[in-house]
């Protein structure tokens, strides 16, 4: 019966709005955006701009797809209803891919910051927030929303402390260790663009990664309860949300340090904590980290549950995958899911230093790729799906110019990676993910065509 009903719809517009905050404060902005900082000094707020402007547009392409025709309940969906089952498969694959390699990324930094606290392997804290994340999943997906709706709340809170302690020092011009506070910390060591422009260009593969998670509004439409109204609403505050978390708090934080104070190594935001004079900075913000790490985690065992459960219903997958517990939860696929995340986490040990940048980079090119599909989707739409277009209530604006102008903005921040001694590595590795998924579809599509032959032959 739970299969026959489906995904429950189970999350409110309180849980929605919430999920999408989340998904636009994440590890990028509290732990990336200081080696961004160092590549492109105060420019790194016009990258983020520029990155957060493109997510927007996707998203509304994304919502006049979901909402343009009753059924959609995944990125896959679309994508088999545009590009067919090749696309269906490889987009679905990869989306499971990026979002697993995210999880493993974020459930180790939770061993690292619980190890600040309690002198024991961080790889013990990593299992056990994997433990309760993936019982609490298992429950209900109302449980999800509210972990995130709490997640999300505690970093808003702590952007708003900072950005109102921050206004507080500005006006009053206000000294700290790291001298005055003013606006002009934002031009005065070494011009707006310090590293010149090929400085500015490479912060983008962080700020891409900085987004990562954005699209789970669209992931949840299947299990909101009113897709119609709270979709549209979470959407379109988007733009204010990278305005103000984004911009807004990089802008406090760099007029209160001078970029050149800041090391890529730690967070900036544990730095300017410190910096103003709150006694147990260090501690608050760790607390905070963890969290954000915790909500990143929860939200990559949601997500790459839904996606396997969403390739098992297109026959993409095992048909375990399709199976829903009494919760209406596809328990099998978050249990599947979990288990990959945790065996990163048991031999990240082992990986050195550089596997952060690795990590991540291959999570921001396949973030590309699926954003890249979306945009791709929505073209086909306009040009074949005139009837639907007429009913739409919640249309993209400026399309197609601005799906052209935002995939060659993919385009370029892919040949930027090129260039980076960091990221070219993951940049030339990544292609192997996408040829092996070819292989295993060409693999599956000769085995279901020789299956359909013998049954012609007995028939």
């Amino acid at each position: 019966m739970a299969q026959q009903q489906g995904l429950k719809r189970d999350l409110s517009n309180r849980h929605v709005q919430l999920i999408a905050i989340g998904g636009t404060i994440g590890t990028g902005l509290f732990l990336g955006s200081g080696k961004a900082i160092q590549l492109a000094g105060p420019s790194i707020i016009f990258a983020y701009l520029i990155v957060g402007i493109a997510i927007f547009f996707v998203m509304r392409a994304l919502g006049e797809l979901l909402l343009s025709q009753a059924g959609y309940e995944s990125l896959t969906d679309i994508a088999e209803d545009y590009l067919g089952p090749l696309a269906t498969f490889v987009t679905g694959w990869t989306y499971w891919f990026c979002w697993i390699m995210t999880a493993m990324a974020d459930v180790i930094a939770v061993g690292v910051y619980v190890k600040y606290w309690f002198d024991i392997p961080q790889w013990i804290p990593a299992l056990i927030c994997l433990i309760i994340l993936l019982g609490l999943n298992l429950l209900t997906v109302k449980l999800f929303g509210e972990l995130e709706f709490w997640f999300a709340l505690i970093k808003v809170i702590t952007i708003l402390v900072l950005i109102s302690i921050g206004i507080v020092l500005l006006v009053l011009g206000l000294k700290t260790d790291a001298g005055s506070v003013t606006i002009n910390n934002l031009w005065e060591h070494g011009g707006f663009f310090p590293n010149g422009i090929s400085g500015f260009l490479l912060s983008f593969q962080m700020v891409i990664f900085a987004y990562v998670g954005v699209e789970l509004v669209g992931i949840s439409a299947a299990e909101t309860s009113n897709p119609r109204k709270n979709i549209p609403s979470a959407i379109n505050k988007i733009p204010l949300r990278i305005l103000f978390f984004y911009v807004g708090a990089l802008f406090v934080l760099l007029c209160i340090n001078p970029w050149t104070e800041l090391n890529a190594a730690e967070s900036p935001f544990v730095k300017t904590f410190g910096l103003i004079g709150i006694p147990i900075a260090a501690g608050i913000i760790n607390f905070v980290v963890l969290t954000s790490a915790a909500s990143a985690c929860n939200s990559g065992l949601f997500s790459t549950s839904r996606i396997l459960f969403s390739l098992s219903n297109h026959n993409q997958g095992s048909s375990h995958f399709a199976k829903l517990n009494k919760n209406h939860v596809p328990g099998n696929a978050l249990f599947i899911s979990t288990f990959v995340v945790s065996v990163g986490a048991l031999l990240s040990k082992l990986v050195p230093e550089q596997a952060f940048a690795i990590v991540t980079t291959i999570s921001a090119i396949c973030f590309i790729w699926v954003w890249g599909v979306i945009l791709v989707c929505h073209l086909k739409y306009k040009k074949t799906r005139p009837q639907l277009q007429s009913k739409s209530k919640f249309k993209a604006p400026f399309t197609p110019f601005m799906n052209y102008v935002v995939l060659s903005l993919f385009a370029m921040i892919l040949i930027i990676m090129l260039f980076a001694k960091e990221t070219r590595p993951a940049l030339l590795l990544t292609p192997l993910w996408f040829i092996l998924l070819l292989i295993l579809y060409r693999t599956r599509k000769q085995k279901e065509d020789s299956e359909v032959t013998e049954n012609q032959n007995i028939i």
